[in-house]
């Protein structure tokens, strides 16, 4: 059994087959063509959300507006990585910084990293292993440097307790040993 569209969906779809190719055609001629397909897909999406708002005797036009503001969009973005690679390139490499596996080989450290979440992994291998600095990393993970200065720290934290517990339940050592009188004497 097929399920009658909505009212919304049927106008969408109204929407796109008006629309879509010419779009496609507005961003060809605008943009390389391995990212016209992100674009107006995105521009797609802000379509289907603000569908009541597109005015009735003006859809393709409204919808050029939003291509346009989505191009905008992802140039900008494009600038802000490239920015990004040329200020990384144009850093001089400290000495003894060459990138590494930091947790290769250190069992506690591969333990430690294994306890953190695939986002706060991901920050400490940002800061540890590239050594970008929280203003570099914000741009990597679109955040706000204040934001990735506060997680940074709290993940550090949670990394360097777990090392902590670990090294404790390592050493052998339990803190309610004694050591036999006997023995006393002998050391």
């Amino acid at each position: 059994m097929v399920k009658a569209q909505s009212p919304r969906a049927e106008r969408f779809e109204d929407v796109v087959s008006e629309v879509f190719e010419p779009l496609q055609r507005y961003l060809h001629r605008r943009m390389s063509a391995d990212a016209v397909d992100d674009v107006l897909a995105e521009t797609l999406s802000v379509v289907w959300r603000r569908l009541d708002e597109i005015p009735d005797g003006a859809r393709l036009p409204w919808c050029y507006g939003v291509a346009r503001r989505m191009l905008s969009n992802h140039r900008r973005g494009d600038q802000r990585r490239l920015r990004l690679v040329e200020r990384l390139g144009a850093e001089p490499q400290r000495a003894g910084t060459e990138p590494q596996a930091v947790d290769a080989g250190d069992p506690h450290l591969e333990a430690a990293l294994s306890e953190l979440s695939d986002s706060e992994r991901e920050l400490i291998h940002l800061w540890a292993w590239e050594q970008l600095d929280p203003r570099e990393i914000a741009v990597v993970i679109d955040a706000t440097p204040n934001a990735v200065s506060l997680r940074l720290t709290r993940v550090k934290q949670k990394l360097a307790d777990s090392l902590q517990r670990q090294n404790r339940h390592s050493s052998g050592h339990t803190p309610d040993m004694q050591v036999p009188e006997s023995n006393v004497g002998e050391m």
